[in-house]
């Protein structure tokens, strides 16, 4: 039995997990993919909001500034990519000025440092804004992220500090026998004395099991365009068009890795599995960023993709017991993956803290093992790897320059991918203009490699997704 089970290994569950694992507590994490960070997670704008957009006093505002001052450290500890680039809220029409100076007011408000700009000052940071920009709202603590990475190494450095992970386990009931919950799965039956809900879109469902029915959580989905590299920056900041009900609206943003993403569209859908993409959809996506940004190379679209927001009937996050010793951490969209870290801090010591002592985990250890980027390396420190490791000059993925030393590492650590996909997301192989044309083979082939089984049992990213069927000489016998 463990004293404390979170559902759901998102970026929240993962957060979550991390700071619990500072103290001594036996933490058991279930996840429903076949890896961490596998959904809602994987598939946003990787940005770190600032926080001047959120309702004044709303869980939204608090946590997200609160959150958002917490990156740097947390970044520095676990090796993650990120950058503050800063953002721009962009007026294209004389009567949106005002509504810069009413956002400008509500930074105030919850404690956000902005800076209104001129239409001249927005069109020398950004020299590809529309002719017709009359202003902007500038918040130079928005940050973008790589998301994958964060989500993987909190989860490793909670690994490394004692957290149990299971993955493949999709949750069907939930059970409460006095002071004990009975977790079942799919395939197995967890028991732990309290239980954290940060299921994402499924929280609702998940609610239910155990606790009246007080919210609904509708899948938002947003549908987005990744572009390739650029010769001149497309784009210097995160570029926003003013805030609607329906989000941040449709933006143009350089991504952690140094390639542009634009998007996303804001539709609620019925079906909380739905990840496709349309062209009708798209298109609205593409004029509705040419109000933003000029001369957008659509031609060098690389990817579309969709991905879903947790939208709660709330309006806000919900972080409450739900029942006894059960914690909902539901609705947590926009913008969570900035507020996540202050959303953890607060689940564990206003919540947990209050249910059990916590005793500082003697071992805990904040930082992960050092990872090696061969974009981010010299050459003479690459050199002194390779006469470690000679895999470290067998290049596997060439248009994001991945070796296979820096595969091999991801297969030697605490939270190792599975699939495909899982490599895909930690070092970016698969990533670049030829979309894994020419590295999935060799990715592929590495991964069999390390867990010994056939090249026709290693998936693409779910169990069941395998790339390949047969040996192409068995086709047809």
């Amino acid at each position: 039995m463990d004293d404390i089970l979170i559902i759901g290994a998102g970026v929240t569950g993962c957060f979550i997990a991390r700071e619990l694992s500072r103290y001594v507590t036996k933490v058991v994490v279930l996840d429903k993919e076949n890896d961490v960070g596998n959904y809602s997670s994987m598939a946003n704008s990787a940005i770190v909001h600032s926080g001047y957009d959120p309702e004044p006093g709303s869980l939204k505002a608090k946590l997200n500034v609160q959150g958002n001052a917490m990156y740097d450290q947390v970044c520095k500890d676990l090796d993650v990519t990120f950058q503050r680039i800063g953002s721009l809220t962009v007026a294209v029409f004389d009567e949106q000025l005002p509504v810069l100076q009413d956002l400008a007011k509500r930074a105030a408000l919850n404690g956000v440092e902005v800076k209104l700009l001129t239409s001249g000052e927005v069109k020398a940071m950004e020299p590809n804004v529309v002719d017709t920009v009359k202003g902007a709202l500038y918040a130079p603590s928005c940050g973008v992220i790589d998301p994958f990475e964060l989500c993987v190494h909190l989860m490793e450095n909670a690994m490394d500090n004692g957290t149990k992970l299971y993955l493949n386990e999709e949750v069907v009931e939930i059970r409460s026998f006095g002071e004990l919950y009975e977790v079942r799965t799919k395939k197995n039956t967890y028991y732990a004395k309290y239980v954290i809900n940060a299921s994402g879109v499924q929280a609702d469902f998940i609610s239910q099991t155990v606790a009246p029915k007080t919210f609904s959580i509708a899948p938002r989905k947003g549908e987005y365009y990744v572009l390739d590299y650029t010769q001149t920056p497309l784009v210097n900041h995160v570029v926003f068009p003013l805030p609607t009900a329906l989000g941040k609206g449709i933006l143009v943003t350089p991504t952690y890795g140094g390639n542009y993403l634009v998007g996303p569209s804001s539709a609620i859908i019925d079906d909380k599995t739905d990840l496709s993409t349309d062209v009708m959809t798209l298109n609205e996506v593409k004029k509705s960023a040419a109000q933003l940004i000029k001369n957008i190379p659509f031609n060098k679209v690389i990817r579309a993709f969709a991905g879903l927001r947790a939208t709660p009937s709330t309006h806000d996050f919900i972080i409450v017991e739900a029942a006894p010793n059960f914690i909902n951490v539901a609705g947590i969209e926009s913008p969570g993956l900035a507020s996540s870290p202050a959303i953890a801090k607060k689940v564990v010591e206003e919540f947990i803290g209050k249910k059990i002592k916590l005793i500082p985990n003697p071992n805990f250890v904040p930082t992960v093992r050092p990872y090696h980027r061969f974009k981010q390396t010299s050459e003479a420190e690459w050199q002194k790897l390779i006469a470690k490791d000679k895999r470290y000059a067998r290049m596997v993925c060439r248009c994001e320059t991945v070796s296979e030393g820096e595969i091999r590492d991801l297969l030697n650590r605490n939270c190792p991918p599975h699939s495909i996909k899982g490599v895909k997301k930690r070092v970016r192989a698969g990533f670049g203009r030829c979309q894994g044309g020419f590295c999935a083979p060799n990715v592929l082939a590495i991964l069999a490699d390390h867990y010994h089984i056939k090249v026709t049992e290693v998936p693409y990213d779910e169990p069941g997704t395998n790339i390949l069927k047969q040996p192409t000489k068995e086709v047809g016998e």
